[in-house]
């Protein structure tokens, strides 16, 4: 095991009929705050009507600023980062999914900047400060309100970019399963299918040390996940199945499972992220698409890992490494099939005349994100074989 070292700073507050504890919690950031949402869903499940009764009720003064849409993009933040400053905006409240709360990190991050906050992501400069942010998780996927991560989409480059820094932990993050019953099938299995990812990304890609304390933290969380997701599929509104999904999903990336694990990677990711930049499909979708294919690539290369991943997540039987292996990766692609999330190109209505800007803009974020494994070549022969 490798040297580390890890500070999970996010309160937690967790459970049926929280949110309206969020004000008490709010105050002691401060009197005005920027309330950062989507689209409208939380009006229709009455979370906006709880969150600003509790705001209300302590007297705060709340600037709204809603609109944000799934694969957040840079032009909404900026647009934040003008309105927090002109407001003089103390702290932020994100109220849904990861998407909303990356916008408000980013946001958070920017207000104190005086350059683009896009140089964060692009690695050209970092953060030395940020406002707080408080989230009310409503969908949950990337676990983002338990980490320090925030990602976003440059529409004029249609770059989708993202990174990790300690100052934009949430300070407090309230999960309440319940209000997740509404979520829709498909984006519940695309949350599913992320929060696998988060977990599963580190553990093919190590360097097949011993690390039998993340390991089998990977497995046991990828086997509740998808245990709860088989349930959701009959039950949407099993509430123990909402609950150990969502809190699966804050435990699968908030550095606990990759604490002290060597040479972890996210190639996945890498390739979603260019799918999500390109074609605004749901991140969730574009990894689905994007594993079985990447596992066929790699399987001779990562044979030993994958043959443990079928035998401890799928109880699969098969003697031989390369046949466990195999069979592992089919039955992982037709789970994904199981539960409604797009296997290939072709489900996701995605073109194939841009496979040759796929590979570009993938290889030039594969330099941003230091993976080195990938040749232009390698990566052309993933995407084909996700078409």
């Amino acid at each position: 095991m490798e040297d580390f070292d890890l500070c999970i700073p996010t309160k937690i507050i967790f459970g049926k009929n929280r949110i309206p504890e969020i004000g008490k919690y709010a105050k002691d950031y401060g009197n005005k705050l920027m309330l950062v949402y989507g689209k409208g869903s939380i009006k229709k499940n009455k979370v906006y009507d709880m969150v600003i009764g509790s705001l209300n009720k302590e007297g705060l003064e709340i600037l709204e600023f809603s609109g944000v849409k799934s694969n957040p993009v840079l032009s909404h933040v900026n647009k934040g980062i003008d309105l927090a400053r002109k407001k003089n905006i103390e702290f932020i409240l994100a109220v849904g999914g990861g998407s909303v709360i990356d916008t408000a990190k980013a946001i958070a991050a920017g207000i104190l900047y005086d350059g683009n906050v896009w140089d964060f992501f692009s690695g050209a400069s970092k953060i030395e400060k940020a406002i707080p942010v408080l989230t009310v998780l409503t969908i949950p996927a990337t676990a983002s309100e338990m980490n320090g991560g925030t990602v976003i989409t440059n529409e004029d480059t249609k770059e989708k970019f993202g990174f990790i820094d300690e100052h934009l932990y949430p300070k407090v993050s309230i999960l309440d399963p319940t209000v997740t019953y509404t979520i829709p099938k498909e984006y519940t299995a695309y949350s599913a299918v992320d929060a696998c990812m988060h977990l599963l990304e580190g553990y093919f890609t190590h360097n097949d040390g011993w690390f039998p304390v993340q390991d089998r933290y990977v497995e046991g969380l990828v086997k509740t996940i998808i245990e709860s997701e088989n349930i959701l599929l009959d039950k949407p509104e099993d509430y123990d199945a909402r609950a150990n999904l969502m809190w699966s999903a804050s435990l699968a990336w908030n550095g606990l499972g990759t604490a002290g694990v060597a040479g972890a990677e996210v190639p996945c990711h890498m390739f979603g992220h260019v799918l999500g930049a390109y074609y605004d499909i749901a991140h969730g979708a574009s990894l689905s698409i994007v594993v079985p294919g990447w596992m066929n690539f790699m399987v001779d290369k990562k044979t030993k890992i994958f043959a443990r991943f079928a035998r401890n997540i799928f109880d699969i039987k098969e003697e031989r490494d390369k046949d466990a292996a195999l069979k592992g990766i089919r039955t992982f692609k037709e789970w994904f099939e199981k539960i409604g999330s797009p296997t290939s190109f072709k489900d996701a209505g995605i073109p194939l005349n841009d496979i040759d800007s796929l590979v570009d803009s993938t290889f030039d974020l594969a330099k941003v994100w230091g993976i080195k494994e990938y040749t232009k070549d390698d990566i052309k022969e993933v995407y084909k074989m996700c078409i």
